[in-house]
């Protein structure tokens, strides 16, 4: 899979992340839910990290269609809030 974090580029994940995944993806939206401003930023900051950690950077001048599109590390929680669907970012 495809993803884009926004404003740095886009990387391949296996699928085989995803559950690794959605468990920060679960705490985000708890965070965004209870308003934990602190918390949101902590864990949005682990995910991005977690992406990066696992994923294989494509070349700049790739242009592959983007499968999941990631919020930059410094959106503000009402910002990923438009973003999410009621699924999370992470399509489960």
């Amino acid at each position: 899979m495809i993803v884009r974090i926004m404003g740095e580029g886009q990387v391949k994940l296996a699928d085989s992340h995803f559950t690794e995944l959605n468990k920060l993806d679960d705490e985000l939206l708890e965070e965004m839910e209870n308003g934990d401003g602190p918390g949101f930023r902590r864990t949005l900051h682990a995910l991005l990290d977690k992406v990066r950690e696992l994923g294989e950077p494509l070349p700049d001048d790739a242009l592959e269609p983007s499968e999941l599109i990631l919020p930059p590390p410094d959106a503000s929680l009402e910002e990923v809030r438009e973003m999410l669907s009621d699924d999370g970012l992470i399509p489960g």
